[in-house]
């Protein structure tokens, strides 16, 4: 059951439920998805993941979302703001396209854009940060076009399949994000 807390043109964000266990142990168990956010070297189970969803949901300083198709309610993702410091008004944000399927359709993009316009317009946040890979240009695009600027990268820091990446620094501050994204805000 999924719950429409913030509604976009496409998708909307949902609390994470426990009940989408199975879906999130295979993603977290696949290359393509793990590669892309740190998680390759892990392994998941059912348990393992179930721990995560229940601590995810309760936890204080994080938001945590299913990303959800707008048009059929189909999971096809997770993100978040996390490490929330309400003094600083800083988080860092998390996203990834669990479903193969639905990638580079343009709903990382809209995820960001909503988790933006709460955080900012919401949580009272001034700075959102995040972390990616050198080899992750698609995310990098993405990341830029919603307004995203690299403040700084950690060289050869992240080995992965017998090779070492750079991890690349982003950041964007409250006035540079101008957007009104989330559709269903009642003021």
């Amino acid at each position: 059951m999924y719950f429409k807390k913030l509604v976009g043109e496409h998708i909307y964000l949902s609390p994470i439920s426990v009940e989408d266990v199975e879906k999130y142990t295979e993603w977290m168990n696949d290359f393509e998805t793990t590669d892309y956010i740190g998680e390759s070297c892990k392994i998941y189970t059912i348990d393992r993941e179930r721990k995560f969803l229940e601590n995810s949901s309760l936890a204080k300083e994080d938001r945590t979302f299913g990303i959800i198709d707008l048009k059929n309610s189909k999971l096809i993702g997770n993100c978040g703001l996390k490490r929330i410091d309400s003094a600083n008004r800083t988080a860092t944000l998390g996203i990834f396209i669990g479903d193969k399927e639905e990638r580079s359709k343009g709903y990382g993009t809209e995820t960001i854009k909503l988790l933006l316009d709460y955080g900012f317009n919401y949580l009272n946040l001034h700075e959102i940060t995040l972390d990616v890979y050198e080899f992750n240009k698609r995310a990098i695009r993405c990341y830029e076009k919603v307004g995203f600027k690299e403040y700084g990268r950690r060289r050869e820091c992240v080995y992965l399949n017998g090779k070492y990446y750079d991890k690349i620094s982003m950041d964007i501050l409250k006035p540079e994000f101008k957007e009104n994204y989330i559709k269903n805000k009642n003021i």
